[in-house]
């Protein structure tokens, strides 16, 4: 699959502290999932970072299991960074049907976030999550790392997912 933006525009300098995540990213061994309600889990997963020249990076993630190779989790949206500041949000929609905003800080090649507003279809399924937040690094050795905790209703934020990639691109 290709990257469905254009990558020859120049890259927008309020964006430019994010350079470091911009390409294709493929998960060089399987991740692992988990939560306190659901059997463990090994996924692969496809991340695209890229820009058209706005202040943006444009993202788009794809999970596959890692046995079956069955699509399991799509995500995409937008990163913005505030003007002058280190703040850093990730604007994010899910074919789960959930929709959030989390927001953080951009400390090197380090993000740290946290949800700030979630949103849902009205025939989302229950439990219903409350919290998330994530941890993306880039590694002296050149591979991403994320992790990403998750709270449901009547659990708390608890660790879901970990995975590492080398960039394809």
């Amino acid at each position: 699959m290709t990257c469905p933006f254009n990558h020859s525009a120049d890259l927008n300098p309020a964006v430019l502290p994010l350079d470091w995540l911009l390409g294709t990213w493929q998960s060089d061994e399987p991740g692992e999932g988990s939560f306190p309600s659901i059997t463990p889990f090994r996924y692969t997963e496809t991340l695209h970072f890229s820009h058209v020249g706005q202040p943006v990076i444009n993202f788009m993630f794809n999970a596959f299991h890692a046995e079956s190779k069955k699509p399991l989790h799509r995500e995409c949206g937008f990163i913005r960074i505030q003007p002058g500041t280190n703040r850093v949000a990730f604007i994010i929609a899910q074919n789960s049907g959930l929709v959030e905003i989390e927001e953080g800080e951009l400390t090197g090649q380090q993000l740290t976030l946290h949800s700030t507003a979630l949103a849902r279809t009205s025939f989302a399924k229950q439990p219903y999550v409350q919290q998330i937040s994530r941890h993306i690094q880039l590694k002296p050795d050149g591979r991403l790392e994320q992790t990403i905790c998750m709270a449901l209703e009547g659990q708390p934020l608890t660790q879901h997912l970990h995975i590492t990639y080398r960039r394809t691109d």
